[in-house]
């Protein structure tokens, strides 16, 4: 019921813009969530989107603009006059005003920074300061803080004031007299404590934090692996800066995966903050043509291979019949073996002093997953294939041809495996994203490595020359 609320409440507010009825859209907007709004604002022309931003004013789309895609938001926030520009960054909480800050001109950011009050100004600036991708920079300063040696009736007044302006009540923290993280406690163990217990008394450890200068997927994972709501974001002397909430944390793993996902499949460049149906078609050439060309002339590789050994196709055409399926199961075996290794790095299961335990791991693994794709096409060649009139040359017979693509296979397995764990450890150690490695180097990698070892494979074991 409320899905279908929801759509006819933004059919409603569509209607609304397409007739410039600005007292409709504002009907239907008061009705709309905020994060509707931004995916609606992100699909309307200019005209639309000025209509929809000046009717709604500074005030309603202060979350309306912390949910846009960060290269819309300079254009959004030109839509208002300073004066608006002011509610509306004041409005925002400090982390969504650091996010702005980090993606709009340096020409707007003076211009902006000049509208904030003194308050927002320091705290902005000391924001600023940590990087757009660390705990610090996706940190909010608006938590619920008491000290220590407060009673329970100190701490409650505290937080009543401070209700306001606080991102989450959810988990209070405790600090010391120089600010430092002494611990933490629940808004139900001051409620349901007497006025004069200290709060020292009821508090507990706060074992759980994260340094502010540490990466924002580290961040992230810590959060969810020890299933906090908030985590404590402190710096190098242990004072309390601010917290990285769930919310914090979902962004920034959706934004991960999306990113590893574009780097596995050979996408560089800046991920995109726009909806893939708005994103130009400029920008998508971009972010792709370079690796393809890449990959492209790395084939040639491939070519010169195949060429180098193309005097044995002509003694023995019946090879080039296997030669797809030889390298074709390297290049799935390594795969799955580099998915796998990624996913424990990602989830911190593993790290590159793992190794030599990781690569004798995937060697056995894929050398049964080699014998077994080895007897299978063995199977095939000796029982089935003379079945389909096929034949081969006449100073080899189908057995010695099914063992020659059986140990091929097998080999390529085994060593596509290992090198698709190995290749992702070694990119993280020489401080690559493993993602970039790990996919197109792989793929290039192993369909070379499958040509040779099948060619010199089968010149052995079938005595070609």
């Amino acid at each position: 019921m409320p899905e279908e609320i929801d759509n006819h409440t933004l059919d409603e507010l569509m209607r609304a813009l397409d007739a410039s009825d600005a007292s409709a859209v504002l009907a239907a907007a008061e009705e709309a969530h905020y994060a509707d709004l931004a995916s609606i604002y992100e699909n309307l022309d200019d005209e639309k989107r000025d209509l929809l931003l000046k009717t709604i004013g500074p005030e309603m789309a202060t979350d309306v603009i912390a949910e846009l895609p960060y290269p819309l938001i300079e254009e959004a926030l030109n839509h208002f006059k300073p004066a608006q520009l002011r509610v509306l960054l004041g409005n925002l909480s400090d982390d969504d005003r650091v996010d702005v800050f980090q993606v709009v001109s340096e020409e707007a950011q003076v211009r902006f920074f000049s509208l904030l009050g003194p308050r927002d100004k320091e705290l902005t600036r000391s924001l600023l300061k940590y990087e757009e991708d660390t705990a610090g920079g996706r940190m909010t300063t608006s938590i619920g803080r008491i000290t220590a040696d407060m009673t329970v009736k100190q701490a409650i007044t505290v937080l009543r004031r401070d209700r306001d302006d606080a991102e989450t009540l959810a988990r209070i923290f405790v600090v010391d007299e120089q600010g430092r993280l002494a611990g933490k406690v629940r808004l139900r163990d001051l409620a349901f404590s007497t006025w004069d217990t200290p709060v020292h008394d009821i508090m507990e450890p706060a074992d759980e934090f994260v340094l502010a200068s540490a990466d924002q997927e580290e961040a992230a994972r810590t959060l969810s692996k020890y299933d906090l709501i908030v985590l404590p974001v402190v710096d190098e002397f242990h004072h309390l800066l601010g917290v990285l909430t769930y919310d914090d944390a979902l962004e920034i793993l959706q934004e991960e995966s999306t990113e590893d996902i574009e780097k596995l499949a050979a996408i560089g460049g800046e991920q995109s903050e726009v909806s893939y149906l708005n994103t130009s078609v400029g920008l998508h050439f971009r972010r792709r043509v370079s690796w393809l060309i890449g990959l492209a002339f790395v084939s040639i590789v491939t070519g010169y291979v195949m060429y180098r050994f193309s005097h044995l196709l002509e003694q023995a055409s019946v090879l080039s019949l296997f030669l797809p399926m030889v390298v074709a199961a390297g290049g799935n075996s390594g795969g799955q073996a580099a998915t796998m290794v990624i996913r424990a790095m990602a989830l911190g299961e593993i790290n590159p002093g793992n190794a030599l335990r990781i690569a004798w791991k995937e060697a056995r693994t894929g050398l049964f997953l080699g014998l077994s794709l080895g007897v299978a096409i063995a199977a095939f060649i000796t029982l089935i294939l003379p079945r389909l009139q096929a034949h081969t040359e006449a100073h080899f017979d189908f057995p010695h041809l099914a063992l020659a693509v059986a140990a091929a296979i097998t080999l390529q397995v085994l060593s596509a495996t290992v090198l698709g764990a190995l290749l992702p450890l070694g990119a993280r150690a020489i401080k690559l994203d493993p993602a970039v490695v790990s996919s197109p180097s792989l793929a290039s990698t192993v369909d070379i490595s499958g040509m040779l070892i099948y060619f010199v494979t089968a010149a052995a074991i079938l005595g070609l020359r």
